[in-house]
Parts: C-alpha cells; sequence; structure tokens
C-alpha cells in the first residue's frame, strides 16, 4: 500500500483517538472528588484539545497544497 494513501487514514484515526482521550478526561474530571485531581485532568484535557487543534491546522494546509 502506497504510503500517501494511508496518511489521511492515520491522520483520522489520530484525531479520533485524541477526541476520545479529551471526552475520557473530561469525564474523569466531572466524576472526580478531589481538587488536585479535577486542577491535573483539566490541565491534560486543554493540552490535548490544543494537540488536536493543531494537527487539524496541518491536515488543512495539506489539503490545501493538494487542491492548488
Amino acid at each position: 500500500m502506497d504510503k500517501e494513501s494511508r496518511r489521511p487514514n492515520d491522520r483520522e484515526g489520530a484525531i479520533s483517538a485524541l477526541n476520545a482521550a479529551i471526552e475520557a478526561m473530561n469525564l474523569a474530571e466531572g466524576l472526580s472528588t478531589i481538587s488536585p485531581v479535577k486542577d491535573v485532568v483539566g490541565s491534560v484535557s486543554i493540552t490535548l484539545t490544543m494537540i488536536r487543534v493543531g494537527s487539524c491546522w496541518f491536515v488543512l494546509i495539506d489539503c490545501r497544497l493538494k487542491c492548488n
């Protein structure tokens, strides 16, 4: 299988995994009753969201370059 044809699926899988991790962190934050744990889980969730948003920009730039 060609590397180029596999790339979008790899990216979609990575973004899907990030979405699942973010949802898990949000759930853990909601269920936690210990304040320091809530703070740490919230920070991890924000960091994962920033990674996801950053990776989406690379996908958009890649698509735009291929279209032009």
